[in-house]
């Protein structure tokens, strides 16, 4: 049984998000809070395993009790936003990098035509934050690990011309490290898929701008792609590139449930740029990317996952690793300094 806390200074958001998640037999809401300092009581006397969070409460809001949260003792925390006040955007994304793990926005009233759709969201969402693996973000640097480096098996040169790409449950903090590890000067366009609730991408895009040194944007349909930018795929299309470099935004169908899916993106640069992709896939529940991940690193182009220890949820990583579609195995910052390594150097 999942045990849950919602958190909200609206009781009748409170019951209503009590009423959605109490119909599914596996999960049971064993609190109400109304503000940041009554969650924090709550957490001393009770073991939860998910917490939904609102961002704007009296007391203390989402974001700073997501801190103190993920400082003492930490939970996989959902945040609850609305995506139409951007002062509200802005503070979800600080408490993604604080440490929530995904964020949703509030669902439509009972009376909506998206009311399914919504409740299956939420309760998908909560039931992935279940499983994710979080820790004390105190001090606040980026766990430590020894990368696994998979030394590449081809023998041909290749010269890296695009980078890609895909992440989902954990996957906006994991960008901002890997792009915060580039310099200002990275000569190559980056391509980004991340599986994100619907509305949030363009408050992601201007989080991540305020961070990396390379610009970074919604992309659009038949823009060509140009060296350090970085290009997020718009929600509901799935995003490719052709060989001339130009961005494909198609309402083709769903890959892995998700759209946009990374594995779409790096089938779509593989066609386009054959050894010259390199991949990236970061933390998320699912297969998404996992094969095409593979396929990009059997062309001779080169592969990254992220490590197990690194990640939120290992599910995208972690089968690419148990495929053997990752050259590299490392945290998202050291993927960024092996990747400025090798795009100026020549393989043999």
């Amino acid at each position: 049984m999942i045990k849950v806390l919602i958190v909200d200074d609206s009781e009748v958001h409170r019951n209503y998000l009590t009423y959605i998640l109490s119909s599914d037999s596996e999960i049971q809401v064993i609190g109400q809070a109304a503000n940041g300092k009554e969650a924090l009581d709550f957490l001393k006397s009770h073991q939860l395993d998910v917490i939904t969070m609102d961002i704007y409460m009296p007391e203390m809001d989402g974001f700073e009790v997501t801190r103190r949260i993920m400082e003492n003792k930490p939970v996989p925390i959902v945040i609850i936003s609305a995506v139409w006040d951007p002062r509200e955007v802005e503070k979800t994304f600080k408490a993604m990098e604080v440490g929530a793990v995904s964020l949703l926005e509030k669902p439509a009233g009972i009376g909506s035509p998206n009311y399914e759709k919504n409740a299956a969201e939420l309760i998908a969402m909560v039931k992935q934050a279940a499983v994710a693996k979080v820790a004390r973000i105190r001090p606040r640097r980026v766990p430590e690990s020894t990368p696994v480096v998979i030394p590449p098996t081809k023998k041909k040169r290749r010269e890296i011309e695009v980078v890609v790409l895909g992440a989902s449950t954990g996957g906006p903090a994991a960008i901002q490290q890997f792009l915060t590890g580039l310099p200002k000067d990275f000569p190559l366009p980056i391509l980004i898929v991340q599986h994100i609730s619907s509305g949030f991408t363009r408050g992601f895009v201007d989080w991540l701008n305020e961070s990396s040194p390379l610009h970074v944007y919604v992309a659009t349909q038949g823009e060509r792609i140009q060296g350090g930018r970085v290009y997020v795929a718009p929600e509901e299309f799935q995003m490719g590139v052709n060989d001339s470099g130009i961005i494909k935004l198609r309402e083709d169908p769903p890959q892995h449930f998700v759209r946009p899916a990374a594995s779409y993106l790096f089938l779509s640069a593989l066609k386009a740029f054959a050894n010259g992709t390199a991949g990236i896939l970061l933390t998320g529940m699912g297969i998404d990317g996992a094969v095409e991940l593979k396929l990009i690193k059997d062309a001779g182009g080169i592969t990254f996952a992220q490590d197990h220890d690194s990640s939120i949820i290992h599910g995208m990583p972690g089968e690419a690793i148990r495929l053997g579609g990752a050259d590299y195995v490392m945290p998202p910052r050291d993927i960024a300094s092996v990747l400025v390594d090798l795009v100026t150097k020549t393989f043999n």
